[in-house]
């Protein structure tokens, strides 16, 4: 049996993060391992507990979650951090992403989405809520269009850029590609440096805004 995935839980407001506590433990593959109520605490949490994937809430005292996203993933690259947030209007769910939050879902979603989303950001796809998406398509047409490298993008590595909008991790595009992951991890570094991209979720809302992937394939978290 594969190990559990291991759960940090942060959010200023106790009873969220003994309703989460509450709903994770009735799930055999995952296991709540820590809380915490502020950003430094996450931190510190993060640093002595190592998590695989963290919840984190963005409004917070003391540190805020885009501040303790950056430094957890600064200690742990390997770790992965859902945003939990109220609104997804919120002004600060842009700035999260380039934390290199990984997941995005509001509060009041279904419990069985914020499940799989912990399954599916675990395993290394991103999991976005479509609200949150177009909220943060919507900031990113506000933007002035970065230069790119003057080398455009390959075939493949378009073909590669399309499948990871669509959620899916370095094995399965390997799988529907013909290739191995190792060719897959090239060509995404390859995207991530030619468009002056951080993260694979900078690279799918990339996709979605230049037409190269539809926000109706990014798959629903409860699917």
């Amino acid at each position: 049996m594969a190990a559990a995935i291991r759960v940090l839980v942060v959010d200023d407001h106790e009873i969220v993060r003994k309703g989460i506590r509450a709903l994770l433990a009735t799930k055999r593959d995952i296991e709540v391992v820590g809380e915490a109520p502020d950003g430094e605490q996450a931190v510190a949490q993060a640093r002595k507990l190592c998590p695989d994937v963290v919840l984190m809430d963005l409004v917070m005292p003391r540190m805020d979650g885009i501040q303790a996203t950056r430094e957890i993933l600064a200690l742990l690259p390997k770790t992965r951090v859902i945003v939990l947030t109220s609104f997804a209007a919120d002004e600060q769910v842009f700035p999260a992403i380039k934390a290199g939050a990984l997941g995005f879902l509001l509060k009041d979603t279904e419990p069985q989405e914020l499940v799989q989303a912990i399954r599916e950001v675990s395993a290394g796809r991103s999991s976005l809520d479509p609200a949150v998406a177009r909220r943060v398509l919507a900031e990113l047409s506000e933007q002035p269009k970065r230069q790119l490298t003057a080398e455009p993008l390959t075939a493949r590595e378009l073909e590669t850029l399309r499948q990871v909008a669509q959620g899916k991790s370095n094995r399965e595009i390997a799988e529907s590609l013909f290739i191995s992951e190792d060719t897959v991890h090239t060509h995404v570094s390859n995207i991530l440096g030619k468009l002056h991209l951080a993260s694979r979720t900078q690279a799918a809302l990339y996709a979605l805004k230049e037409g190269i992937a539809r926000i109706q394939d990014i798959p629903e978290t409860g699917a």
